[in-house]
């Protein structure tokens, strides 16, 4: 199926994708589209990130919304503000030329209260964070009773997050809904749990690329180096890549502020996440860093959970992950919507053992790069 009309969506969805100049389905779309506009029950998708996952269920999900019925039909749950943000406002774009579908965003960190009288506005989907929905309904602040589907999006990452013990709570309180979509990078024994307990036995399932969860546009590189070295080869890297934009990756928020302080002692415009950032001041990094007005963001794995931001030509792990997992979620961030990118790897001699290890466990090649001479 080589568009989306041959998939099954309608020509006013059509219309406003095209206006989003997406024309072609990505392999995603056009193996899971048809599956949940026609089918009914549980499905399974394993994709990595960048690869078009939010319109493969997002355009089903609102081609089955009955706009006239003003109550909440559709329920997303997403790990952070930023990834539930941006779904939300994905979902909007798609709706441009279709009856009026409302969508509403609820999250942790703003003012409960204007949430609440938001959803008392009529609302077709709401997409949440597990722990604020499990607020709004401990508080009966919100009607999930006209629910027909549940998405779990990004679910590995709502896992690392902590969020395993409310994901168990919500789906108990949702366990009559029609339709479960679990969507996540990475198949780790918690998600396989969770599919095990919630969700129905033979539920449809695609995965992309057979057992490689990591994005096939991506060039993974590895430099070895001193510990004591790395800041200079680091600077080496960015003086090459010149003007080009990227995320850098710590694995403490120490070394995060740390790093951030040293690129803007070299004149490089850097923002920095990181757990010690109120919400306000996490909100304005990101929004220096979309503009443009800022070349580096800095992050912890969990600051950076969410991130989204288009042309992103490299990222460096100045410090490796603790996890295979957090090495695709790192990686993910670049090469999206079919773009190529370079996930590069700072490591000292006694990490390579690392290196080797998430080749095996991730089936990719890592390429080394020589240092360059001072």
């Amino acid at each position: 199926m080589s568009n989306f009309q041959e998939l099954g969506l309608k020509p006013d969805f059509i219309k406003g994708l095209e206006e989003m100049r997406i024309v072609t389905p990505s392999e995603i779309q056009r193996r899971v589209i048809p599956t949940l506009l026609h089918g009914r029950g549980d499905f399974i998708g394993q994709a990595q990130t960048g690869t078009g996952k939010t319109a493969a269920y997002g355009l089903p999900l609102l081609q089955n919304i009955i706009p006239k019925v003003q109550k909440i039909q559709a329920l997303i749950l997403c790990p952070t503000r930023e990834l539930g943000q941006q779904v939300a406002k994905q979902l909007f774009k798609f709706t441009k030329y279709t009856d009026r579908i409302f969508v509403e965003s609820v999250y942790g960190g703003p003012n409960i209260e204007k949430q609440k009288a938001a959803l008392r506005r009529p609302t077709h989907i709401v997409v949440a964070t597990p722990g604020r929905l499990i607020d709004l309904m401990t508080q009966n602040a919100i009607d999930l009773s006209s629910v027909k589907t549940v998405v779990l999006d990004e679910a590995d990452e709502m896992l690392s997050m902590g969020f395993k013990k409310q994901l168990d709570s919500i789906l108990n309180d949702l366990e009559s809904i029609e339709n479960k979509w679990l969507f996540s990078a990475t198949m780790p024994d918690g998600i396989k749990q969770i599919i095990n307990k919630h969700l129905k036995k033979g539920a449809t399932s695609v995965q992309l690329s057979g057992k490689n969860t990591v994005n096939k546009n991506i060039e993974h590189q590895y430099l070895i180096c001193d510990e004591k070295e790395k800041f200079k080869e680091l600077m080496k890297v960015l003086g090459s890549i010149k003007k080009e934009r990227g995320l850098i990756f710590c694995r403490t928020k120490e070394a995060t502020k740390e790093l951030a302080e040293q690129l803007e002692s070299k004149s490089i415009k850097t923002v920095a996440l990181h757990g010690d950032l109120l919400q306000k001041d996490r909100d304005k990094a990101m929004r220096i860093f979309k503009k443009g007005d800022a070349q580096i963001l800095i992050s912890t794995d969990i600051a950076a959970r969410g991130i989204d931001v288009e042309d992103l030509k490299f990222v460096i792990h100045f410090q490796l992950p603790g996890k295979k997992e957090y090495y695709t979620h790192r990686a993910g961030r670049t090469a999206r919507a079919g773009k190529e990118g370079i996930s590069l790897c700072l490591i000292t001699s006694t990490e390579l053992k690392q290196i080797r290890f998430f080749e095996k466990n991730l089936k990719i090649v890592f390429n080394q790069v020589k240092q360059s001479k001072s």
